[in-house]
């Protein structure tokens, strides 16, 4: 018995010098870790890195935060050192972020020159996608049908972006084509019946045509799948619809 408790004493023994050097080990660490996330931070702000990525990581932060102005001192310095690999990124968040349509459309016409053979898909979406939505915020709606079956184009249409027929939907809409709106608002639901956008476009074209059982239809459509509308906690996008709208447009109707 004595001996199993000396050899219960060793172990125990063991196991506590083990945790403390783990610990001390983890308290040196992770203070070495700070002590070099601050001279790395030192060196991007004094513009002393020759890392392109350096420069666009600590933008990001920044950016999320809404720090624009601190945020593109170092997004832009990426890009002077690597435009191929920031243009895209600094013209989705001047695109998603500060609604600078032209700045944007520079950004990625810029890009798309230093690439050419090749569809760039700047932070995950697609070139022609977002100068299609680009070219509708500047209400500019016949290049915007334009980008946005280029875009279709080189996707594929079981593979493009549905919101693409969503946005050339509004385009023939604002321009009062409202029997071609519909076409492209259904070509989305074809892809998937839960596509609120498009019933409450179809909805509004039903109206202007007159037809307002269908708008009723549809509208009531829309209201039914908004669960499954396009919705980004951090970007408010530019065919974004909302319930109020949805509820207010309904009123109007009966």
């Amino acid at each position: 018995m004595k001996k199993f408790f000396k050899i219960a004493g060793i172990v125990i023994g063991i196991i506590l010098i083990l945790i403390i050097c783990i610990g001390v080990y983890g308290h040196f660490e992770g203070k070495e870790m700070i002590e070099t996330a601050k001279e790395n931070s030192r060196r991007i702000e004094n513009f002393e890195s020759k890392n392109s990525n350096e420069y666009m990581e600590y933008s990001v932060r920044l950016n999320k935060e809404g720090d624009f102005e601190n945020g593109f001192k170092y997004l832009n310095k990426a890009v002077e050192l690597d435009p191929k690999s920031h243009l895209g990124y600094r013209g989705w968040i001047r695109l998603r972020k500060i609604r600078d349509y032209d700045k944007a459309l520079i950004d990625f016409d810029q890009l798309d020159s230093l690439t050419p053979n090749f569809v760039d898909a700047p932070w995950g979406e697609n070139i022609d996608f977002l100068r299609g939505e680009c070219y509708f915020g500047k209400k500019q709606y016949q290049k915007a049908i334009e980008l946005f079956n280029h875009s279709i184009k080189n996707q594929k249409e079981d593979w493009a972006d549905i919101h693409s027929f969503v946005y050339l939907g509004l385009c023939e809409y604002e321009l009062g084509n409202y029997k071609k709106a519909i076409t492209q608002f259904q070509r989305a639901l074809k892809q998937t019946k839960s596509v609120p956008e498009s019933y409450f476009g179809m909805a509004k074209a039903y109206q202007k045509l007159g037809q307002i059982e269908k708008a009723k239809e549809n509208i009531l459509k829309a209201e039914n799948n908004m669960q499954y509308k396009r919705d980004d906690i951090y970007n408010e996008f530019l065919n974004e619809i909302y319930m109020s709208e949805i509820q207010e447009f309904k009123q109007n109707l009966n």
